[in-house]
């Protein structure tokens, strides 16, 4: 067995990936030229990747692949049609991040709701030192008790996101493609969840139905001083329409971890918005959550040599 793997964005020198090298030839590398990767993956018969675009054209010069995986949940950078008319295998890792990316929803929330970049930012210009009272507070902030707060999909992390709203005191309403089953929550239509929601937080896949759902129309319904949340997809956001929404006041602020384009371009709309927090797509990142990510992934690749895959792609 062969095994090519790539590390870009998986690691900075702190995982080790030596349990692959127990199931095979391992070979690990970053960022390649489209030319030199075909050249690499060539002879493989397992290839794992977290952004490389795996499509025909890279299929083609792999006669001798049968097994292809993702480093993550989503698997839109593998062409998983092509893939099963190769009789190739799909893996992605479901449910790694559920706890990390639940956590930063609530890391970039109660910054901009407690406008923690504000005031430690003034504190540090020596504001406090020259206040005459034990506190100052030159910038409002909120509670977040109390608030209707919408998530949009009821997946793993949609699910997570509720309940730590409700142990804040915030009310949850979901709003989900498919009927959630034992959900303690109220459960709405899209719209209607536009127009409730306080705190809007998205949780759905990237698909031509989600593609910019949050669009200029979308905005209009939500309530004027909403907060929208977005650590799913960037391309679930018409980023232009946002950026107005922000200048207006029509929403207090936007909370983001993933953009339409990554890296962030220097054009992107979003670039110093009013009241808009954005971190570089790092809700998975943490050191926990990577390296169970790759246990995970050795696992998966080890079922699928003792010819019980799991965590097989199937919805195509």
């Amino acid at each position: 067995m062969k095994i090519a793997i790539n590390t870009s964005a998986m690691t900075n020198g702190d995982l080790d990936f030596s349990a692959f090298e127990e199931l095979g030839e391992t070979t690990l590398f970053g960022e390649l030229p489209r030319d030199e990767l075909k050249k690499l993956v060539a002879d493989c018969d397992a290839l794992i990747v977290n952004k490389v675009i795996v499509d025909a054209d890279l299929l083609n010069c792999c006669p001798r692949l049968k097994y292809v995986a993702v480093f993550a949940t989503g698997y839109n950078v593998v062409d998983v049609d092509e893939c099963k008319r190769r009789g190739i295998t799909v893996c992605n890792v479901p449910g790694y991040s559920t706890r990390a990316v639940s956590q930063h929803v609530f890391a970039l929330l109660l910054a901009l709701l407690g406008k923690v970049r504000e005031y430690s930012a003034s504190v540090n210009a020596g504001d406090w030192i020259k206040s005459e009272s034990f506190c100052y507070f030159p910038f409002e902030t909120h509670e977040l008790c109390g608030k209707t707060f919408g998530v949009l999909g009821y997946g793993n992390i949609g699910g997570r996101v509720a309940k730590i709203a409700e142990a804040f005191g915030a009310v949850p309403l979901i709003s989900t493609r498919n009927a959630p089953e034992n959900c303690p929550y109220e459960t709405v239509g899209f719209e209607e969840l536009l127009e409730r929601s306080d705190i809007l937080s998205l949780h759905c896949p990237l698909t031509r139905e989600t593609a910019k759902i949050i669009d200029e129309k979308a905005i209009a319904r939500m309530k004027t001083g909403a907060i929208l949340i977005n650590t799913a997809r960037g391309g679930l956001v018409d980023e232009v329409a946002l950026r107005r929404a922000l200048e207006s006041g029509k929403l207090y602020g936007a909370c983001l971890d993933t953009l339409s384009e990554e890296p962030m371009r220097a054009d992107n709309p979003l670039f110093n918005a009013p009241n808009c927090i954005i971190t570089p797509h790092i809700a998975w990142v943490p050191l926990e959550t990577r390296k169970r990510l790759l246990d995970i992934a050795v696992e998966n690749l080890r079922k699928f040599m003792q010819g019980n895959p799991q965590n097989v792609v199937t919805d195509l």
